[in-house]
């Protein structure tokens, strides 16, 4: 079992004509993602390695039974692109996509939540269950099958705690990149209570970064909701006050949203931090019982 992708995964890849949706939707269908369908309006009848392309969500939904679309859909339509998925049934929508406007998003979280809908994302690397499917930009070839969950606001730091872990020889259940804007489809919350739910998932790594409260909230959640353990890594110690790091949601507003403020948080409700990748995956190590060099 994993969570969110996994091999009933079928795949419907929007903006599958143009350069970044080709490319990945080609490399996931090579990983063994069910990849049934691709959407770009007025290329309907073309093909892309063999994957089939419609003019609309809803004619790829009625001839492939797509249950999962990938959004690769440049920013100024990919709210729309959204609400289409959405509205043809489709149950989980990975948005890759990044620079979509704050407000346009808040629209959609009200308008998909009620529908009963799975976002991930914008602005994020997608979802990798290892060995089973991989809908997005993550490097899957550093992972391997196993029991550690991972949710991360950061593509790259989920890349390298999770490599870290696989030199360790410890593998992954499901890596989940929840993105870095200021709204996103699902928060730390959503992801951690799937974890807890999944028995092939053992422990639990999360990795935050400096701006928001999100961490803080997670922490209260672990602390009252989670038997399994969970390790965790902030980014952004040394980020200057009022200054963007990366991500548009990544911004210490006064004493809020630093470092050390969520560090500390995670820690008084007994979640283990570490102060580098590195230092994570050895505390992962000493929970799973495996010596690190």
């Amino acid at each position: 079992m994993a969570i969110v992708v996994d091999r009933d995964t079928r795949l419907v890849v929007q903006g599958i004509t143009g350069r970044e949706g080709s490319f990945h939707a080609t490399r996931n269908k090579a990983y063994g993602t069910n990849v049934v369908a691709g959407v770009t309006p007025g290329k309907g009848g073309a093909e892309v390695e063999g994957i089939p392309v419609f003019d609309s969500v809803r004619a790829a939904a009625e001839e492939t039974s797509p249950n999962t679309a990938m959004v690769f859909v440049p920013a100024r339509f990919a709210a729309d692109a959204i609400y289409e998925a959405v509205d043809a049934g489709i149950e989980t929508v990975i948005c890759i996509t990044e620079g979509i406007p704050a407000h346009d998003m808040l629209r959609v979280y009200n308008y998909i939540r009620p529908r009963g809908a799975t976002l991930v994302g914008p602005n994020c690397p997608g979802v990798l269950s290892p060995g089973k499917a991989n809908v997005g930009i993550i490097p899957a070839e550093i992972f391997q099958e196993g029991g550690v969950g991972l949710v991360s606001r950061s593509g790259t730091l989920t890349y390298q705690i999770g490599h870290e872990l696989t030199q360790l020889g410890i593998g992954q259940s499901t890596i989940v990149g929840i993105g870095g804007d200021p709204v996103v489809g699902s928060s730390f919350l959503d992801v951690l209570a799937r974890f807890e739910a999944d028995p092939e998932t053992e422990y639990v790594v999360m990795v935050g970064e400096i701006g928001g409260a999100e961490e803080e909230k997670a922490a209260r959640f672990i602390e009252a909701e989670m038997t399994k353990p969970v390790v965790a890594y902030i980014a952004g110690f040394t980020a200057p006050p009022g200054k963007t790091m990366g991500h548009a949601g990544a911004i210490i507003s006064g004493t809020a949203g630093t470092a050390q403020a969520k560090k500390e948080a995670l820690e008084a409700c007994g979640v283990r931090v570490g102060t580098n990748p590195t230092e994570v995956a050895r505390l992962v190590a000493e929970l799973v019982g495996v010596t690190a060099a």
